[in-house]
């Protein structure tokens, strides 16, 4: 099964940066939130450019969908780097309570020069920023206590920005989920629509899911092969479509003439993996940066 080139870039994400652009005066710093699974494909490099001179706080949400080991293998690749960086899950509340004195710490000059002219209390204004479907509205209803932001799990929700008050001493300036016009290195755009940032229905999803079987037998294969019982050896060699079809067919998936259902099954290993029904895991890690930039 080929490949499908993969782009999704709306008409509103170009407004998106010409709103973060010219709201980047009203605020203190910029929280940009990625994908703990992907933190590499997740990551808009338009976005230091669009923020230029504003302090950044990485957060890194849906945490606990990740591998453990490999999050603490990013906390250390950020602090070598000297990131100021936070794993977060917004549906468990992890690591959430660490955002306020994080932005306090950055901004801890500004903080002291508000206190020194009598300011006390002064409310920070923070913008939040990130790729579709990455947690921005979650994050945000979870700081408020209620349900201010519109949150859902599929990328396009928040297509305008909204100012939000928190019971931290900070304001929250919320904005659209924003990609970028092209994806140089097509393993981003097959991260961002295994994960969901990008839209099922302008997807080739049997694609999607045929590349994400391959990369979930080389990332993880222990987890792959006991979630859909498969023996590791019977796939040596394989290539991802001759994986798919083991899946669909170790699943029952079939159709008249003993064809698998590549639809069902493609929907099925997507859902799962999304689910975390697979197991935590994730497709990147420092490593593949290091290998990225040997390459170039």
């Amino acid at each position: 099964m080929p490949s499908s080139v993969i782009q999704w870039f709306p008409g509103h994400m170009a407004k998106t940066r010409r709103l973060i652009k010219e709201n980047l005066s009203l605020v203190d710093v910029v929280i940009e939130i990625l994908d703990a699974r992907i933190p590499l494909s997740s990551k808009n490099p338009e976005i230091l450019g669009l923020c230029s001179g504003k302090p950044i706080l990485t957060v890194l949400s849906k945490s606990a969908l990740s591998d453990p080991q490999i999050n603490k293998e990013w906390m250390a690749y950020y602090k070598e780097q000297g990131q100021n960086a936070i794993f977060i899950d917004c549906k468990t509340g992890s690591g959430i309570d660490r955002i306020n004195p994080a932005i306090r710490s950055i901004l801890s000059d500004k903080i002291k020069r508000y206190e020194d002219k009598g300011m006390n209390g002064m409310r920070l204004k923070a913008m939040i920023v990130g790729i579709p479907n990455v947690g921005k509205s979650t994050l945000i209803n979870r700081l408020c206590g209620q349900a201010k932001a519109k949150a859902e799990d599929r990328p396009g929700v928040t297509v305008t920005k909204q100012w939000v008050s928190t019971s931290i001493g900070i304001d929250l300036l919320d904005m659209p989920g924003v990609l970028w016009p092209k994806f140089e290195d097509q393993t981003v755009g097959q991260n961002l629509a295994a994960t969901g940032a990008i839209k099922d229905d302008v997807l080739d999803l049997e694609a999607v899911a045929v590349t994400l079987c391959r990369q979930l037998y080389t990332i993880a294969p222990d987890k792959f092969c006991t979630r859909y019982k498969l023996d590791p050896k019977s796939l040596e060699g394989f290539e991802g479509w001759e994986i798919f079809e083991k899946v669909g067919r170790k699943r029952g998936m079939l159709i008249s003439g003993g064809e698998i259902d590549t639809e069902r099954t493609a929907n099925m290993i997507l859902d799962e993996f999304r689910q975390t029904k697979i197991g935590q895991i994730s497709l990147e890690r420092p490593a593949d940066l290091l290998l990225k930039e040997n390459n170039e």
